[in-house]
């Protein structure tokens, strides 16, 4: 038989195009058969047989005499293994040296079995595969090994594609997959390897070659299993794609680095492809307004899509003399991590100074700050004088922004593309908004300098907690408010509903009137991740609102409130600036006026500096507005599947598909590509255009009596049982749990109302959720490396804000 009927195949006849009757491992010797390289010889029992439960044993044994009998390997091929993002690596069995046909048989059958193993079931379920998974069986002449192992084509630590990596022992491969043995370890970055091993020079260069050849062949990076037999020839015994590797970043003819920079929004997942081409477009709007662009952050502040993660190239600022040491301690507020990974660059040869000079362009940025300049004493000197008028222009100036967000009824989708692409014009010039956002800050931060010695850094977070005026307290407040305006019978309804259920029965009106319309029509343009436009809005989907009502509905104890808790920290900041201005007029009376007058000013001001997003959010609502319109248009063009495809398109691919070029095929490629980057769930914080992870080229910091290090962000210390979180919309949080999260922005912070503490894997003390933290009275410790991981939930930790540590126990 042949074709889709075939029950056994001779793995010559297999190509990727079979990946359904004869799975994964098949499919890859197929084309490594088809492309010329050695493989042992063998034959495919396909899926056709385990759908029907029957071995055709008539075939297979047929097969097995073609081969000559003897020793084989018989391999499980299941249709879900060796895939692009899901390598299946040892989740199904393998079973060499097999001799004999009824120990074949029985052979197969247990590669059949091993299908429904219990860590084969949980690797499909942790990957978020589906159910219909069948298993062909590959049966291949057995390798007569002097020496085998597994060669990687690009290193799967550092992420390197310039090094390949090869494990090595003598006799059979299996003792180094499966860890059994101590291999010899090679790393051929193009230097002349170690050779005193198991393997020698030219067989190490055969390994190079043919992994070079194989990697081209395939399209991407493989992991190979092979075995050198005893006369000497390379043969190969599988070939998949090495799952693990981040993506590489854009080619580029220089060697370049690129800092994540995306979790200062509180964004670790991948950004759809509308949501990254929004952002860049807005980039270029602010760079261009700004007189920046063309300099060393190019036209779009530098950001580069790697992976779908927002990353900023640092490259030029790095070689260039006059700013190069200045960049550790400008790195300092996105995290202790960032700064040690500038500061090794710093020594690397590679990134040696090479250009002089302003890293903008000078004559634009000159005359744009005879502009700025003058502005800035003048907004600098009035704030001052009248911190609640300021305040008042920039709540007035984020209510206009709102109103220009509103867009008309369109015509057709070019002049809806055309809105889409111009809204965020009128955030990138609003004065109003950034001043006295920006003045706040400084204020906040000028009193570190003027009680140097007399204060300590906690201390001086302590005066900015319980700030006043931030949009995302006063949400989390105002959420709040409404969940303790309930009566029991809701009260009960939203305790005892799930989310999901509450969501369908809003929209359908079937829920009693709680307040939410006045909530949404107020917040309902934020939602986790919602500097991506391609994220729903909690007004399109407010189940997160409903689970956070969940729990604050389970707070019993009235010091736990929400409301309390941030009339804690108030006072609690009060407190310290006269106990501050007192310990330092003894000795500094002048600096203690000045510091005690900016502290007072700060507390009136500090607090917007969540507006400056806040405000910026409504014309990324309206960019998802326009842009769904837009894709419910092309899908009844048919140029389109679905209306939502359109968030898997950029801007210019936008506009052809609107111009009437069918976009569906690279939507649904841009779309099987982003569910893969979703599921990662590490992501470097600074990479190599080479592919390389910085911090995985380091040695790992040591922590003291097993705690794990970070930096402080929110002052304070706590102890309690750990929630580690992936997902806010669905996440609840019981009064007195951690929350342990690899990072968070304005769309997580409900969750922090009833958290005793925070710990973040990646972050800045500017970031928002540390901003948050820190005004609730939330300890917090951020950049803890691998805390998801590390940590588990139900765990007892300790968060010390102080020492900047997470302690078990």
């Amino acid at each position: 038989m042949t074709g889709n009927d075939a029950g056994v195949l001779e793995l010559a006849q297999v190509d990727a195009s079979m990946l359904g009757l004869v799975g994964g491992k098949a499919a890859g010797l197929g084309e490594l058969i088809g492309a010329g390289f050695r493989v042992p010889e063998g034959f495919c029992l396909t899926t056709r047989a385990h759908v029907t439960g029957e071995i055709p044993e008539r075939e297979v044994l047929d097969a097995y005499r073609r081969l000559g009998g003897g020793r084989v390997a018989v391999r499980s091929s299941a249709t879900a293994e060796d895939l692009p993002d899901a390598s299946f690596a040892g989740q199904q069995d393998t079973f060499l040296n097999v001799s004999g046909e009824q120990e074949l048989l029985s052979a197969i059958r247990r590669c059949w079995d091993s299908l429904h193993s219990d860590r084969a079931v949980a690797y499909r379920d942790a990957n978020e595969i589906g159910t219909d998974v069948r298993m062909a069986v590959v049966v291949q002449r057995m390798v007569d090994a002097k020496a085998a192992g597994v060669l990687f084509t690009a290193n799967p630590l550092t992420g390197t594609r310039a090094e390949m990596v090869v494990d090595a022992a003598p006799g059979l491969g299996d003792v180094v997959v499966d860890g059994s043995v101590i291999a010899d370890h090679y790393v051929l970055d193009g230097t002349p390897p170690r050779t005193d091993g198991c393997l020698d020079r030219g067989q190490l260069d055969a390994l190079r070659d043919a992994g070079a050849r194989v990697q081209e062949s395939f399209g991407s990076p493989q992991d190979i299993e092979w075995a050198i037999d005893r006369d000497g020839e390379l043969w190969l015994l599988q070939s998949r794609a090495i799952t693990t590797l981040f993506p590489l970043p854009p080619r580029t003819d220089d060697l370049r680095v690129y800092f994540e920079m995306g979790h200062m929004q509180g964004m670790l997942r991948p950004f759809t492809p509308a949501g990254m081409s929004a952002m860049t477009h807005g980039a270029k709007l602010w760079m261009d307004s700004a007189g920046l662009s063309g300099g060393a952050f190019g036209d779009a502040m530098g950001i580069v899509p790697v992976g779908g993660r927002l990353f900023m190239d640092f490259s030029d600022l790095l070689r260039n003399k006059r700013f190069r040491s200045r960049l550790p301690q400008m790195m300092e507020v996105y995290g202790p991590r960032n700064v040690e990974i500038v500061q090794r660059l710093l020594t690397d040869p590679r990134f040696a100074p090479t250009t002089g000079g302003l890293p903008f362009p000078v004559a634009p940025l000159l005359k744009k700050s005879l502009v700025v300049v003058p502005k800035a004493k003048f907004e600098l000197i009035r704030t001052l004088i009248d911190p609640d008028a300021a305040r008042e222009r920039a709540f007035r100036a984020t209510e206009k922004l709102k109103r220009q967000a509103r867009a008309p009824e369109f015509a057709h989708s070019q002049q809806r593309l055309r809105f889409a692409e111009e809204v965020q014009r009128d955030f990138m010039t609003a004065s109003d908004v950034i001043w006295p956002l920006f003045i706040g800050i400084l204020l906040g931060q000028l009193p570190k300098s003027l009680l140097k010695g007399v204060a300590t850094t906690s201390e001086l977070d302590t005066v900015l907690g319980g700030l006043p005026h931030n949009v995302t307290t006063e949400m989390d407040l105002a959420l709040w408010r409404l969940t303790t305006g309930l009566d029991d019978e809701a009260r009960e309804l939203l305790r005892s509903t799930p989310p999901a259920e509450l969501t369908d029965r809003y929209r359908a009106g079937e829920l009693p009137d709680i307040g939410l319309d006045d909530f949404l029509a107020r917040y309902g343009h934020r939602a986790p991740a919602e500097v991506d436009v391609g994220m729903p809005r909690w007004s399109e989907d407010p189940t997160q609102i409903f689970a956070t009502i969940a729990g604050y509905l389970r707070i019993t104890d009235p010091e736990q409130a929400p409301d309390r808790r941030f009339e804690k920290a108030a006072a609690r900041a009060e407190a310290m600036i006269d106990e501050l201005f007192q310990r330092a007029r003894r000795e500094r009376p002048v600096r203690a006026h000045l510091a005690r007058f900016l502290m007072r000013r700060a507390r009136k001001l500090t607090g917007l500096r969540e507006l400056g997003k806040f405000a910026w959010l409504y014309s990324l609502q309206a960019v998802r507005e326009q842009l769904l319109r837009i894709g419910d248009d092309l899908s009844r063009r048919g140029l389109l599947e679905r209306p939502g495809d359109v968030l898997f398109l950029e801007l210019d691919e936008i506009r052809a598909a609107v111009g009437g070029s069918d976009q569906s095929a690279l939507a649904a490629e841009r779309q099987a590509r982003y569910d893969r980057e979703v599921r990662r769930r590490s992501v470097p914080i600074a990479v190599l255009s080479d592919g390389t992870d910085l911090e995985a080229t380091a040695p790992p910091a040591p922590a003291a009596d097993g705690a794990l290090v970070g930096l402080g962000a929110s002052p304070g210390k706590v102890t309690g049982p750990a929630r580690v979180v992936h997902d806010p919309a669905t996440a609840r949080i019981e009064p007195g749990e951690i929350l342990v999260a690899t990072t968070t922005d304005p769309g997580w912070t409900p969750l922090f109302m009833t958290a005793a503490g925070l710990v973040t894997e990646t972050g800045s003390p500017m970031a928002h959720g540390p901003t948050v933290a820190r005004e609730y009275g939330i300890p917090a410790v951020i950049c803890v490396r691998d805390a998801t991981t590390d940590i588990t939930t139900g765990q007892i930790i300790t968060v010390d804000a102080t020492s900047g540590t997470v302690t078990p126990g």
